[in-house]
């Protein structure tokens, strides 16, 4: 019969948690660093001709063998980064689990993110994963004539068709839920006090990176866009990119605040803020998420700042190569500034040099025994 052989004293439920984070984001890091470069160039290279948009397929048929190129350089990069939940939720799936958990963690991961549920939605995919495998593994007791079916076909199927279902019909729904509700209360609030909406605009999209909060904001503020009311995209294309390039600056000013595996990171990040990709933020959240708070702060004062001053971006364009096309564009860059400053100096408060745990070697923790 299969039985879960940790062979290691039980860990607390709060260390092993931040183990298994820990365990997803070390695994992550590579495919983010590759993406962010990736499309770093791509984007930078693309803006020498002008071009804004170069994710757009048009680019793909252009009669210019360079744009062409970098458009294609894009798409790998966004390739890297669209692994990056599945990996997350597969990698933390295993520090629970181990071997068995990694397909129905990755499986769980590509669901979420399909969901739109963003980096919080794998989490959860990773941990209901995890929990579910490492229950198969204790509980099912299968005949010795057919004991060896239980880590190559029951664990890994039972797994992933339980772990999808519970993404599916538990977390999915309620968090698609609350992104039509975000959006109906960013709608109501268009003729209020812009500094005010400027700010919940700003801490919505700097809370989750690209996640269904940060989404529904994002998403609203372009919809806006069609009916002349530009405040709220001046407010989100701001907070995109505050916290990456503080979280990043912070990570070169201060360098050994932040855990060695995470300081690369940090590069990938600046790179990732000023191209217009929040995502580079998301392995230091995973990694503390007391740096939410943080984050949130920064990007709310950012986008207030740049609103209330004047400054009006009436395109969806986050990265630098967009700056200088924004009316005021000096109190812009000026918001930014200030929005990224705050982040880099509450990173201080939260990372004290804390190094993350090593990644765990790949070895199952289950062995089949005879019944």
């Amino acid at each position: 019969m299969a039985k879960f052989n940790p062979g290691k004293k039980e860990k607390s439920v709060g260390i092993e948690i931040k183990q298994a984070i820990m365990t997803g984001v070390s695994y992550m890091l590579p495919l983010i660093i590759a993406g962010a470069v990736i499309m770093g160039i791509a984007r930078i290279g693309a803006s020498f001709y002008g071009i804004d948009n170069i994710w757009d397929g048009s680019h793909g048929e252009a009669a210019s063998a360079l744009v062409r190129m970098f458009h294609a350089f894009d798409g790998f990069g966004g390739l890297a980064l669209s692994l990056m939940l599945p990996v997350v939720a597969g990698y933390i799936a295993f520090s629970i689990a181990d071997k068995p958990g990694i397909a129905p963690g990755m499986v769980a991961g590509l669901l979420a993110k399909e969901l739109g549920t963003g980096f919080l939605g794998a989490l959860a995919a990773g941990f209901v994963a995890g929990y579910i495998v490492r229950l198969l593994v204790t509980k099912i007791n299968l005949p010795k004539a057919i004991a060896s079916a239980g880590p190559i076909f029951i664990i890994p199927v039972g797994g992933t068709l339980l772990s999808c279902i519970i993404m599916m019909y538990v977390i999915g729904d309620p968090l698609a839920a609350m992104n039509r509700g975000l959006e109906s209360w960013l709608l109501s609030m268009s003729g209020t006090n812009k500094i005010l909406l400027a700010a919940v605009v700003g801490g919505m999209v700097g809370f989750d990176l690209g996640g269904p909060i940060n989404k529904a904001a994002v998403t609203t503020a372009m919809a806006m866009l069609a009916s002349g009311i530009y405040d709220p995209n001046t407010a989100a294309q701001v907070a995109i990119i505050v916290p990456p390039i503080g979280i990043g600056v912070a990570t070169l000013i201060w360098k050994k605040r932040f855990p060695e595996s995470l300081q690369d990171a940090g590069k990938a990040s600046t790179l990732m803020g000023l191209i217009g990709v929040s995502e580079g933020a998301i392995p230091f959240a995973l990694a503390n998420p007391k740096i939410i708070i943080v984050n949130v702060i920064g990007s709310a004062v950012g986008s207030a700042l740049a609103v209330g001053l004047g400054a009006v971006n009436r395109a969806p364009i986050s990265g630098f190569y967009g700056w200088l096309a924004v009316e005021s564009w000096g109190v812009y860059v000026l918001a930014i500034t200030v929005g990224s400053g705050i982040v880099a100096l509450g990173s201080m408060l939260v990372f004290k040099g804390e190094d993350l745990p090593e990644k765990q070697e790949a070895k199952p923790k289950f062995k089949i025994t005879k019944a």
